[in-house]
């Protein structure tokens, strides 16, 4: 377990000891006409992202004022353990109260009992029981771990079990959540029998095994949530009559993330919502406003369904991605914000009487916030200062220097300037909401939101019927070379390490990449150089309109180690090492670089690279670069693609030769990122590959 330093300023609720309150004991504590909101967070893949998450929290705690808190569970290993030490940061440090996500399938009882122990340890009351991955329980077993006749009758398929196994060993200690789902759930890529009517048996197990709560999966077709309610409060079991039912909720953050998701949830988004997102699918920031538009008009559609089908507090679960700007738009703009306590209005009152002067403000919520709105620093009162550095300041009025840029002013912690700073107002809000336009795994690794968000760490997205119907039964590294090249002739649907289609610029390098994968050097991303292509074309714009766009060609891929000493040799050869950056790790964690300092921790060397590979230029704006490749991202995202190669031997069975052989291939393969500086010349990479 981690050590975490204490908190220096606790939200308001922190020091009356709700933090070690139950979710249901909370809400049955509120006015019953009150509307409430709770948060979840995952654990970033990065220190960094670690680090500038837990200031994320502190900033959100204040403004938003979450009833609860959810955290992630990641199965097994390291996940697990940033789970619980993220938990720990937000039940001890900062005060609030926790619900820690713990799947059950594919992990030991003595590794549930454990995660449990260290859930009470830490002052934590509130599990959401969940089943995670479909069960393969003889392939995951410890082999130091005795198979007995107990760890049969113990062993855990679904979530009720779980629901039973708490209450078993550790009473009412614990409020239990479970999950539901809305338009039903399935674990098949493409579901036909996913329905609400099917899941209801197995939701009343749940809730007759000791379940106190309901939360459920994301959704944006309001007439399915419609039907789920009130399905549910007449059911004549009667179990789901007074029993919470909390509606989970996911901020659009962008249209490659929202279609995503929705795909891996098998939640369907209404025609109606999907044309306005298309409308302006190639600009992030309009995406996002349309989508604070869409979430809080669920949310107001969703008080009006609550307010026929049940009595007493409405709740809303926002799956945040670790983001907060659309988030905070959302939850101010619906009223789910508490009332300001009475030392919170004198503060407030303190501000409104030295208004800031006219600034432009950010119009997403269609009105102007009042003249009393918010400070940033003592760098900014009156007015935004220049920061110097290196000298003192020639003037006062209109520079500061950057320890008095970092010291907040007088209000800025009442509850309102930090919601101003949460949707990005101002200097502070800026840098407070950098990260806002992920763009997957090759976002900033900085961001808390870097990375892929699944939830349960490395998955192969599919059962391990689909796993063989769709790759077979490989033999040969042929047999690897065809599911590869299948997938990229549009043959298969995924491969282990995408269930994504292809994105239309792919049809400009697709014959390059058949040509390397039928080397054995098997690609899992890539992209095509492109020169000021306008923001308006129809393959590669993106972003505002007139605006310009660029692109560093990049393809990564595994390689076997014999061929990789080859290619390294010419890849470091004096008259291409200036034209190209590389980064490349085996399973061993071997690490190299182009870079002269080779790793991040060597000392006397030079700081290792960052590479742009997509930028923009727009009207009015910065350059927008969405899309960066360095070596603390890479690392973070090759931990999960040597997994992978390991969840796919999963499915054959121990001995068998598919698991021989790509456990062989997992061993001998370098992961190895390639990045051509020369964006004029289209084909400067493959020159360098397929000759």
């Amino acid at each position: 377990m981690g050590e975490f330093l204490p908190s220096l300023e606790l939200p308001v609720e922190a020091g009356k000891n709700h933090a070690m309150d139950k979710i249901t004991d909370k809400i049955a504590a509120l006015p019953a006409e009150t509307n409430y909101c709770s948060l979840e967070f995952f654990p970033p893949k990065t220190a960094m992202g670690f680090s500038n998450l837990r200031d994320r929290l502190d900033r959100m705690a204040r403004a938003l004022r979450p009833l609860f808190v959810n955290v992630t569970w990641g199965a097994g290993g390291s996940t697990a353990t940033k789970s619980l030490e993220l938990a720990e940061i937000c039940q001890r440090e900062l005060g609030l109260t926790t619900c820690l996500h713990l799947t059950c399938t594919n992990m030991s009882r003595k590794l549930i009992d454990k995660t449990l122990e260290d859930a009470k340890a830490l002052g934590i009351r509130n599990i959401l029981a969940l089943r995670g991955d479909p069960p393969r329980r003889a392939e995951y077993r410890d082999s130091n771990e005795p198979q007995t006749d107990d760890d049969e009758e113990d062993e855990f398929h679904w979530a009720v079990d779980l629901v039973r196994y708490i209450r078993k060993t550790h009473g009412d200690y614990f409020c239990i959540g479970v999950a539901a789902y809305p338009e039903g759930h399935a674990d098949e890529s493409h579901p036909l029998g996913q329905s609400l009517e099917h899941d209801l048996p197995y939701l009343v197990e749940k809730v007759q095994a000791g379940a106190d709560f309901l939360m459920t999966q994301l959704f944006f077709d309001i007439a399915a949530y419609d039907h789920f309610e009130k399905t549910l409060r007449e059911h004549p079991s009667g179990a789901f009559k007074d029993i919470v039912i909390i509606p989970g909720l996911m901020p659009i953050q962008s249209y490659q993330m929202i279609k995503r998701t929705t795909k891996l949830s098998h939640a369907k988004i209404p025609d109606a919502l999907m044309d306005r997102l298309e409308a302006v699918r190639g600009d992030d920031e309009r995406v996002k406003e349309v989508g604070v538009d869409i979430v809080s008009e669920l949310v107001e559609q969703i008080k009006e369904i609550k307010g026929r089908t049940a009595e007493g507090p409405k709740g809303f679960h926002f799956y945040t991605l670790n983001l907060e700007k659309a988030v905070s738009f959302i939850v101010e703009r619906t009223g789910l914000i508490p009332p300001e306590t009475p030392e919170e209005e004198e503060l407030q009152s303190a501000v409104r009487h030295n208004p800031l002067p006219d600034i432009r403000l950010l119009r997403i919520n269609g009105s102007v916030p009042d003249d009393g709105r918010r400070k940033g620093s003592i760098g900014s009162d009156p007015r935004d200062r220049v920061i110097v550095q290196g000298r003192s300041t020639s003037y006062p009025d209109w520079e500061a220097t950057a320890q008095e840029a970092s010291i907040p002013a007088e209000p800025i912690n009442s509850r309102a300037n930090t919601l101003a700073i949460s949707e990005g107002e101002g200097v502070l809000g800026r840098e407070a909401t950098w990260d806002d336009f992920p763009n997957g795994r090759w976002g900033d690794a900085r961001s808390p939101a870097y990375g892929q968000i699944d939830g349960y760490g490395v998955s192969l997205h599919v059962t391990v019927a689909q796993a063989l119907r769709i790759w077979g039964t490989p033999r040969t590294t042929e047999d690897i070379n065809n599911v590869f090249i299948r997938h990229l002739k549009g043959e298969l649907t995924n491969i282990p390490w995408s269930e994504e289609g292809f994105s239309p610029e792919t049809d400009k390098i697709r014959d390059q990449l058949i040509k390397l994968n039928s080397k054995g050097w098997w690609s899992l991303a890539s992209q095509p150089a492109v020169n000021g292509l306008r923001s308006s074309d129809p393959t590669f714009g993106w972003g505002p309109a007139n605006g310009f766009v660029f692109q560093k060609a990049f393809v990564e891929f595994f390689i076997p180690s014999a061929d990789w000493k080859v290619l390294e040799q010419k890849l470091r050869h004096p008259d291409l090492k200036d034209d190209v950056c590389f980064y490349a790790i085996n399973a061993a964690g071997d690490f190299v670089s182009s870079d002269a300092a080779g790793s991040l921790e060597a000392e006397g060397e030079k700081e290792a690279s960052t590479n742009a590979v997509t930028w923009g230029v727009f009207p009015g704006k910065e350059i927008v670069t969405p899309t960066i490749i360095e070596e603390v991202s890479f690392r973070a995202w090759s931990e999960e693609a040597f997994g992978i190669w390991g969840e796919w031997a999963k499915i054959y069975g121990k001995g068998s030769e598919s698991e021989k052989l790509l456990e062989k291939i997992r061993g001998d393969s370098w992961l190895v990122n390639i990045i051509h500086h020369d964006f004029i010349d289209s084909d400067a990479i493959w020159k360098v590959l397929l000759n």
